[in-house]
């Protein structure tokens, strides 16, 4: 961890436990987490539960949004966690990009996994059917972005406890 108050975003497709894990993460830092989904536009969302993915055009709002969140914190020196799915490079590059202090934690999940997760959902927004739009869209985190990458199959809270002791070891 760097000097600065920890910054951390939660990624994955949709259903991978971005909220779960992340509010998690944010307990045992015991510092506040942000839902990435809250920073939608509302025509985001109605076409989301429309059952139309979002393109680029739809995305890029929604991600400086987040980034002006994340450099609000950053300038107050205040640690957070937020939830977003940063499915692209270009997407993490605007959330990220040269703020060193952020790291990615990825949430990386088979297909399966996540459809069936999708599938047992209620009351939100993004239909299963939106499940192949997001494997579609996913660019999996290079090494040189130096994520924590853990697999959804494991229990949310030992998850959250991994990618906090990757952060506080530095790894």
């Amino acid at each position: 961890m760097t000097a600065r108050a920890p910054i951390v975003i939660v990624m994955g497709v949709a259903g991978s436990g971005k909220s779960t894990v992340g509010q998690r993460v944010a307990d045992l830092l015991q510092v506040p987490f942000h839902e990435g989904d809250k920073f939608h536009p509302p025509a985001n969302v109605a076409k989301m539960t429309g059952g139309t993915p979002l393109d680029d055009a739809d995305r890029w709002p929604w991600l400086r949004a987040i980034a002006a969140e994340i450099d609000r914190a950053r300038d107050g020196g205040v640690a957070m966690v937020v939830a977003c799915s940063a499915l692209k490079r270009a997407y993490r590059d605007v959330l990220i990009g040269h703020r060193t202090d952020v790291r990615l934690a990825y949430l990386r999940g088979a297909r399966a996994v996540i459809e069936q997760r999708i599938g047992g959902r209620r009351g939100h927004f993004m239909p299963p059917t939106l499940v192949p739009s997001q494997f579609a869209a996913l660019e999996e985190p290079l090494p040189a972005e130096n994520p924590i990458v853990v697999d959804v199959t494991g229990a949310p809270d030992l998850l959250a406890a991994e990618i906090v002791a990757k952060l506080r070891s530095g790894g």
